[in-house]
C-alpha cells in the first residue's frame, strides 16, 4: 500500500459495527491524521447530514470530523445539479437528502418538477408513494440515492431502505431509477473529487464484495476488503473478482 495517499472508509462493517466502534478504528483515524494522509468515510446512507453523521459517531467513540463524510445524498446532489443546473424535485427522503439537495440549487416541489429523487425516511406514506408515482408516468426522470434493499439496525434486524421502495415504485410505473450510491462508479468519482484525491493513489476499504470492493475495483482504486462485517475469506473467494488486499480489520492500516 505504498501508493495509497487518499482512504476512503465504508462505514457500517468497517468503522462501526452496530452502535459500537471497531477495536482500533480510532486509533487508525489518528495514524493518518499524524502521517498527513488524506482519508474520508462514505455511506450509502442518505438519511443524515455530514454533520448529523459527526455528532452520532462522535457519541460512539469515533472522532472524524464533518468535512471528511460523504454521503449518497451528497453524490445524488452533485449528479443532478451537473445534469441539470437549478432544477426542481419531488424528493422522498430525510434531511440528509433535502439538504444536499437545497445546497446545490435544486428546488424541491411537487408542482411540475424535473426529477422524482427516493431516499430513505422512517416516514414513508402511501401519498407520497402514489405521487412519484403519477409523476413518473408523466415523464419525470426518477433517481434513487441507492441501491440497498435493507439497513441493519441493533439486535440483526433490518428495515427496509431506499432500494425497496424504489422497487415498488418501478413495479407500479414500469420505469426503472438510476441509483446513484454504491457500487456505481460514479459515487466513487464523486467522492474522489470531494476530497481532491486521484483513484491511482486512493484505496476503498469495506467490508462487503457487492458493493465496496466492486466499486472501488471499477474506479481503479485499491481494494482492501475488512472481515468485521459481513463478508468472510471463504464468501470472498465465491465472487469473480477479487480485492487487491484482505485485512482482518482497519486495525491493521498504517500501523
Amino acid at each position: 500500500m505504498d501508493n495509497v495517499k487518499n482512504y476512503i472508509f465504508d462505514m457500517d462493517g468497517v468503522l462501526l459495527r452496530g452502535n459500537t466502534p471497531i477495536p482500533g478504528a480510532q486509533d487508525m483515524i489518528k495514524r493518518l491524521t499524524e502521517k498527513g494522509l488524506n482519508f474520508c468515510v462514505l455511506t450509502n446512507n442518505p438519511i443524515y447530514t455530514p454533520g448529523d453523521l459527526q455528532h452520532r459517531l462522535s457519541y460512539m467513540g469515533l472522532e472524524i470530523p464533518e468535512d471528511k463524510i460523504y454521503t449518497s445524498a451528497m453524490a445524488t446532489a452533485n449528479f443532478v445539479k451537473t445534469q441539470k443546473p437549478g432544477c426542481s424535485a419531488y424528493v422522498i427522503g430525510e434531511s440528509g437528502l433535502t439538504t444536499a439537495l437545497h445546497n446545490s440549487g435544486i428546488t424541491i416541489t411537487s408542482y411540475d418538477p424535473d426529477y422524482v429523487i427516493l431516499g430513505e425516511t422512517t416516514n414513508y406514506s402511501f401519498d407520497q408513494i402514489t405521487k412519484a408515482c403519477s409523476l413518473i408516468k408523466k415523464g419525470c426522470r426518477f433517481i434513487c440515492t441507492n441501491p440497498d434493499n435493507s439497513t441493519p439496525v441493533d439486535n440483526d434486524k433490518l428495515i427496509p431502505a431506499a432500494g425497496a421502495l424504489a422497487s415498488l415504485v418501478s413495479t407500479a410505473t414500469g420505469v426503472a431509477p438510476y441509483y446513484i450510491g454504491k457500487p456505481n462508479p460514479l459515487m466513487m468519482k464523486s467522492v474522489l473529487r470531494f476530497m481532491g484525491a486521484h483513484s491511482s493513489e486512493s484505496a476503498m476499504v469495506g467490508d462487503r464484495m457487492d458493493t465496496d470492493v466492486i466499486a472501488g475495483m471499477e474506479a481503479g482504486m485499491t481494494t482492501i476488503l475488512v472481515l468485521t462485517g459481513v463478508t468472510t475469506r471463504e464468501l470472498a473467494e465465491k465472487f469473480p473478482y477479487s480485492p487487491n488486499i484482505i485485512l482482518d480489520s482497519v486495525a491493521e492500516i498504517e500501523r
